[in-house]
């Protein structure tokens, strides 16, 4: 690959998605794309990237920017955390929702493991104890299919779960491990790209998007985080991951005590909601 080529893949992946490539970082990028190249039929990542640039044909172009993704995730990533959100702050909302199911987002999902260890915590806490709507989404349409088939690997479930939650809520199946029906059907999916408006979503009551702004450039994530708090309902909860934060939070957006990585708007904001 040359110069060009990497600065090319870095300008589309700016342009489309918002996310930071390196263009330095050339093995990376060979790396990411190489697989891409081989299904595509191309002979080199340079060959693709030619007729990525000739002929923009949107679905070649969204398969160069989606390899860049990455696509880091894990069960119960920041456990404690996680947890905390789903048995004092989930509760506390549905309290003041009279009945009504608290709306929960996982933004920039990847592979499915974040919300599916809520799927998890939903399906343990059993009928009745929590009503609750989640949904995920992701730019990449290879990790939503991943994510909807429920499979992973050994590598995969030993990231987090604990044996009993293995054993629980996973059959074996090969060398794979597949997530019970139960768990999966909890989940309703959909393809977002995060710099886009994304208002016809409705509001949420929790969104989680951890581990997703530092792969983004700065116009992008001050525009993502906008978008995000406008998707929040005004009592409810974004949480980003453990120790991430912002140079400039939104407008009325404030750490919420007690609760790494959590943020919720000031009361003068609810009020005037």
């Amino acid at each position: 690959m040359t110069a060009r080529d990497c600065e090319f893949v870095a300008s589309l992946c700016a342009a489309r998605a918002g996310l930071r490539v390196d263009p330095a970082r050339a093995y990376l990028v060979e790396s990411r794309l190489g697989p891409v190249a081989r299904r595509e039929g191309f002979g080199s990542v340079a060959e693709l990237l030619q007729v990525v640039r000739d002929r923009g044909d949107e679905r070649q172009v969204w398969a160069v920017v989606e390899a860049m993704v990455l696509p880091e995730t894990s069960f119960f990533r920041d456990r404690a955390g996680l947890e905390q959100l789903w048995r004092e702050t989930a509760p506390e909302i549905a309290r003041r929702r009279n009945g009504a199911p608290v709306r929960i987002w996982s933004a920039g999902c990847a592979s499915g493991q974040e919300v599916y260890s809520l799927a998890m915590l939903l399906e343990e806490a059993g009928p009745g104890a929590l009503k609750a709507e989640l949904f995920a989404s992701d730019l990449s349409e290879r990790l939503l299919e991943k994510a909807q088939s429920g499979l992973y690997s050994q590598f995969e479930v030993q990231r987090g779960l604990a044996a009993r939650e293995l054993v629980r809520h996973f059959e074996k199946r090969d060398e794979m491990f597949l997530l019970s029906r139960r768990v999966r059907q909890h989940v309703r999916w959909r393809r977002v790209n995060l710099i886009d408006d994304f208002s016809r979503l409705g509001r949420f009551d929790i969104v989680l998007c951890r581990h997703v702004l530092g792969s983004l450039t700065e116009p992008a994530r001050a525009r993502v985080l906008a978008g995000l708090a406008g998707a929040l309902a005004p009592d409810g909860v974004l949480m980003l991951g453990a120790g991430e934060s912002w140079d400039e939070a939104p407008a009325g957006l404030r750490p919420v005590d007690g609760l790494p990585g959590a943020w919720s708007f000031s009361q003068a904001v609810r009020a005037a909601a």
